[in-house]
């Protein structure tokens, strides 16, 4: 069962106002993906210390996808079994697997096109603004 998103930043969760250091043992790609986009969602206003955990599940996955990549154009697609028949290389399913954390994880993120204009950018003016009440 699907849960909504929520259109604005709950009030108490103020968004960060600068790109904080990536984790300690993430790999060069996965760091390098964190210095990327750790900018541009503090910039968006759409990162919170709550969403510290999933930007690093995105940029790990990532970073899992680039190291598949390059096995991948190392050895090619197919590998020789024990019983000398051709099959798919084990890394084709880790990649699989990577891509698909990526996407869902920077889709909660707001990287993705359609998820980054459904993510609403809320104003500090804004956050008080109880006018409508009456």
């Amino acid at each position: 069962m699907k849960g909504r998103k929520p259109g604005t930043i709950v009030t108490g969760s103020r968004p960060l106002v600068k790109a904080p250091t990536a984790p300690a043992g993430l790999s060069a790609d996965a760091r390098a993906e964190w210095r990327r986009v750790a900018p541009i969602l503090v910039e968006r206003r759409h990162l919170t210390t709550a969403d510290l955990g999933v930007l690093e599940i995105y940029v790990t996955a990532f970073g899992n996808v680039r190291e598949t990549q390059r096995i991948l154009a190392r050895d090619g697609l197919v590998t020789v079994g024990p019983t000398g028949m051709l099959k798919q290389h084990p890394a084709l399913a880790s990649q699989a697997v990577a891509m698909q954390n990526a996407r869902l994880a920077a889709a909660e993120m707001g990287l993705t096109p359609f998820s980054g204009t459904r993510l609403t950018m809320r104003g500090d003016d804004d956050a008080d603004d109880l006018s409508f009440l009456g």
